[in-house]
């Protein structure tokens, strides 16, 4: 697995298919407990569906990157994974075209960053269950998943995916269950300045969130939002609703194809 210097720290990262200088570049951000390898086959499965290359990578704390152990993160912890972290991950590996691909917190890194005014631009922005604030029923979900971790054998799971685990789901759980964060965390002001195509896919039964954050985002960006909403599916479309999933994705790729 190759190697990026990027915001202060080494990060793991795949590449598939085209690079930079032969087509746009599919960057996917993970979700809070997310690395390259939890994609499974996803990136795979994008970069065959659309023909472009596709760029994964494991943020500060997951993955084989460097582990973080100063929890829990401050408010504005996706800030700068946004505008430092993956900025940095772009110009290093010369992406100059990219659109981005997030799920969960990746989503909402993706959001402050397309909102950031910071080069490379991206062409466009795809959001799966993203978050722009928190809602009673992700704190729910997050405090169950502490459970679930601590008695219930996810840390098991999860240890196949991290080198260090604990870094991992501490560092993403701790933050999202503070008061301060729950009551004060708002990127709504990023969707306000997002200039190029955005998509949201949401499932109909995800665990945490409402169709408050696609509305808000549908709101903020004046109607321009693509909102696609899958039934009999939770908070991860890629898993639970892949073909219609695929299918939204490329019709973002197409539309941005037909924009050049």
């Amino acid at each position: 697995m190759p190697f990026v210097d990027a915001g202060g720290h080494r990060l793991e990262y795949a590449w598939l298919g085209p690079q930079p200088a032969e087509a746009p570049t599919i960057v996917m951000l993970h979700e809070g407990l997310g690395s390259v390898s939890l994609w499974r086959d996803f990136p795979q499965k994008v970069q065959e569906a659309t023909g472009l290359g596709v760029l994964v990578y494991s943020r500060w704390g997951y993955g084989k990157s460097d582990p973080f152990h100063d929890y829990p993160r401050p408010v504005d912890y996706m800030t700068p994974e946004a505008q430092e972290g993956l900025r940095d991950v772009l110009r290093a590996l010369g992406v100059t075209r990219p659109i981005l691909l997030g799920h969960s917190d990746g989503a909402s890194i993706a959001i402050i960053y397309a909102g950031s005014d910071i080069e490379p631009a991206p062409l466009g922005v795809i959001l799966m269950a993203p978050h722009v604030f928190v809602e009673h029923i992700c704190t729910v979900s997050i405090a169950k998943a502490r459970v679930a971790y601590e008695a219930e054998g996810l840390r098991d799971k999860l240890a196949r995916y991290h080198d260090d685990v604990d870094s991992a789901f501490y560092g993403w759980n701790t933050i999202w269950m503070r008061p301060q964060f729950i009551n004060d965390w708002n990127i709504e002001r990023f969707v306000d300045t997002i200039a190029c195509p955005i998509t949201v896919i949401q499932g109909e039964q995800d665990e945490y969130g409402t169709e408050a954050q696609y509305n808000s985002i549908r709101d903020h960006s004046g109607g321009r939002a693509e909102i696609v909403v899958l039934p009999d599916c939770g908070h991860t479309p890629q898993k639970d609703q892949l073909d219609m999933t695929l299918k939204a994705i490329t019709a973002h790729v197409d539309a941005l194809k037909a924009r050049t």
